[in-house]
């Protein structure tokens, strides 16, 4: 593994939207997500590398993350700077209609480090992407969030939130992107 990553390295904020917080979504894992991607957005914004922040424009009616919902908002803890931008977006891959792959290449970046929500959704639909792409990914895995599933099995049973963060981890490590912690990454920069 690289012992440092590239200056131009590009932090991609997925969906940290405070539509996450409603009760609907359920049993989460990581309770402690948003503070390490507070840390993290703190460290890696001292080193002058560049910051993206994705954000979930539903275009479901009943979704909190709707436009114009308070739930749309980003978190405190992973709030822009100015001059980083935030692109919108309908769908679970981040490259999907936006102009992300764009603003990379106008970067020349070729490293992303992901984090936020939800690690087997958005989070690795743009991991997955990303890889496809080309680019170098990282996701990290204290920092990003899944939520409890019912089977959609004849039983209904429910994947506790842990078990799909997990799995959805495992499905992208080695194949789409390289797994760390935020500590472990903060030491490459």
């Amino acid at each position: 593994m690289t012992t440092q990553l590239p200056t131009n390295a590009t932090l991609i904020l997925i969906d940290v939207q405070e539509g996450f917080d409603a009760p609907y979504w359920g049993e989460r894992n990581n309770p402690d997500a948003e503070r390490h991607i507070e840390k993290l957005l703190s460290r890696w914004r001292a080193t002058g590398r560049p910051v993206i922040h994705l954000r979930h424009d539903s275009v479901e009616s009943d979704s909190a993350l709707r436009p114009g919902s308070p739930g749309n908002a980003i978190k405190d803890e992973a709030a822009p700077a100015p001059g980083e931008p935030v692109v919108g977006k309908h769908v679970n891959s981040g490259f999907i209609g936006t102009d992300l792959e764009a603003r990379l290449k106008a970067h020349a970046s070729d490293t992303v480090v992901l984090c936020g929500f939800t690690t087997n959704h958005c989070v690795s639909t743009t991991a997955r992407m990303a890889g496809n792409l080309g680019f170098r990914t990282f996701v990290l895995s204290d920092t990003t969030v899944a939520f409890a599933m019912r089977s959609p099995g004849p039983d209904g049973r429910v994947i506790p939130a842990a078990v799909m963060h997990e799995v959805g981890l495992a499905e992208l490590n080695r194949e789409f992107a390289t797994i760390l912690t935020t500590d472990e990454l903060l030491a490459l920069l």
